[in-house]
């Protein structure tokens, strides 16, 4: 029987399988747990620490043009909208998002995912450049032989929430789990948020992604039938647990499959990651569907 170690994140479509009520057939599974989770990100970019692994995209297309010898599976495991994400203080001055241009603006780090798409927003659909705002920064990134742009600086602060409660910076772009935790009473920079996201949902015809799955080339190569068979069970896992999530955007975002969605979401990024220098290099998504056709 073939053994992997997988680093999924705690979701109530990857508990099946780390509970063994959907069996990986063939495969002896070695569960890992990482908290917070984004630390497993750069031992598997860096060190190729796990066989298969949750990734954020944006690492995902930084360590693919880097070289790193992975392989995207078809799965979305968690995404959402971002309208939200680019918070401010409910006590300071109005500041709408063409107001960023020369200022500074607080993110985990530049290779972030959610910064990613918020960046990607603010240039969509209000002109703002990424190199229009310095980018404050509390953690490198997780590829290792990635380079940042010069408008991004690194601070010693803890938390991004910190950077704006002290006034080093005018808004912080922050994940989900970070709105409802050290984001607490913080309100969107983006008028009517909601409303905005779900037009920018209906206009590019998906959910955002954030994270996915990769797997190690070499451990792909050697055995293809366990990395097939753990596929086709979390694609299982994510059809049974269907009818538990909601029909918010981040509830529609958890999929499984080569689709229309996925590939629209994969270009997107990709254009987005080229223009504010996450990617130095166009990506090619035709490839990185070709890639997957081991798991049909």
């Amino acid at each position: 029987m073939t053994a992997l170690t997988v680093q999924l994140g705690d979701y109530p479509h990857t508990r099946p399988l780390k509970a063994g009520t959907i069996p990986v057939e063939g495969v002896t599974c070695r569960f890992t747990e990482t908290a917070p989770l984004h630390r497993a990100f750069a031992r598997m970019v860096r060190d190729l620490e796990f066989d298969v692994c949750e990734l954020a995209l944006a690492t995902y297309l930084q360590a693919r043009e880097a070289g790193v010898p992975i392989t995207l599976l078809p799965v979305v495991l968690i995404g959402g909208t971002h309208h939200g994400s680019l918070t401010r203080l409910p006590d300071g001055p109005a500041l709408a998002p063409a107001d960023l241009a020369g200022r500074r603006v607080g993110v985990r780090a530049y290779s972030q995912t959610t910064g990613l798409w918020v960046r990607g927003i603010l240039r969509e659909e209000y002109g703002l450049e990424s190199s229009d705002v310095t980018w404050v920064t509390t953690e490198e990134p997780h590829v290792r032989q990635y380079r940042e742009p010069a408008y991004v600086t690194r601070s010693s602060a803890g938390r991004v929430a910190d950077l704006l409660r002290d006034g080093d910076v005018a808004a912080a772009v922050l994940g989900p789990r970070a709105i409802g935790g050290q984001g607490e009473g913080l309100v969107p920079v983006i008028q009517d948020a909601d409303a905005a996201a779900r037009a920018y949902v209906e206009r590019h015809g998906f959910v955002p992604a954030n994270h996915v799955v990769v797997v190690r080339d070499d451990v792909l190569r050697a055995a293809p039938g366990a990395v097939r068979a753990l596929y086709h069970a979390l694609t299982e896992a994510i059809d049974a647990t269907a009818a538990g999530r909601d029909d918010s955007p981040a509830g529609r975002a958890v999929a499984a499959g080569w689709s229309e969605e996925l590939a629209g979401c994969l270009a997107l990024a990709s254009r987005y990651a080229l223009e504010q220098e996450l990617v130095r290099s166009p990506i090619d998504v035709g490839a990185i569907e070709k890639e997957t056709d081991l798991l049909r």
